[in-house]
């Protein structure tokens, strides 16, 4: 025997929508984090490379600075705490005798920016 159809009202009052593009994307967050790179800053020349390509060679220190000579494309450049490199608006914020230490302002899955510290390691000799 065959129960009857008996119909079942579909009633979506009170859901959100899941197709509208508001609620498709990540939520808006009034802040962001706090952090934002300086975007009108004027652009070093190790910001043109990607840390991958650059090699912390050597180390000097003049009036007690210390300074990390940093080659590329067989260039040799000086940098210090404070001067950028790398292509994630990566600041300087130690430079010592084994490595230079880079904090760096990267775009999370959210659109937030968040900061992240990243390290050069000195070339030993004869390495490429």
């Amino acid at each position: 025997m065959v129960e009857p159809y008996e119909a079942v009202p579909y009633d979506v009052g009170g859901l959100l929508d899941p197709f509208k593009p508001a609620k498709v994307g990540p939520e808006e967050r009034k802040g962001g984090g706090g952090f934002r790179p300086d975007l009108d800053r004027p652009k070093e020349p190790l910001e043109l490379y990607p840390l991958e390509s650059l090699k912390y060679v050597g180390v000097m220190t003049r009036n007690k600075v210390s300074y990390a000579i940093i080659q590329v494309d067989g260039t040799l450049y000086q940098i210090k705490i404070g001067n950028y490199m790398g292509q994630n608006f990566g600041v300087v914020v130690n430079v010592s005798e084994s490595d230079v230490t880079l904090r760096e302002l990267i775009q999370d899955s959210a659109g937030d920016w968040v900061e992240r510290t990243s390290t050069l390691l000195l070339q030993e000799k004869g390495a490429k």
